[in-house]
């Protein structure tokens, strides 16, 4: 996914700082023994763009898993989701796959 939204950033020519540009990932398993399975995944990213590309990120932070091969793989098994602090103008804004956000 992380792949996925950098080239949906470039590809929209929204300025990024590759160096900053971070996600993490969360996973949950659950089973027994050696039988294990993964149940939800969780990816954070952190990005910072400039004031005139807040809402074409914001765009693509809402739209980039369904680009996403891997996501689309696995979404009917697995629940995936993601948020984003988004860094822009000296303003924090966080955003969620389910649609809330809120500027921090």
């Amino acid at each position: 996914m992380y792949g996925t939204l950098r080239g949906a950033l470039a590809g929209r020519r929204i300025p990024f700082d590759r160096d900053t540009f971070t996600a993490t990932a969360e996973g949950r398993i659950a089973g027994v023994g050696k039988t294990i399975r993964i149940t939800s995944i969780h990816v954070h990213y952190d990005v910072a763009v400039p004031p005139e590309s807040r809402e074409a990120a914001e765009r693509a932070l809402r739209v980039h898993p369904e680009g996403c091969p891997a996501h689309q793989s696995v979404k009917d098994a697995i629940e995936i989701t993601w948020d984003a602090t988004l860094k822009t103008g000296g303003q924090t804004f966080s955003l969620r796959s389910d649609g809330t956000g809120a500027q921090a």
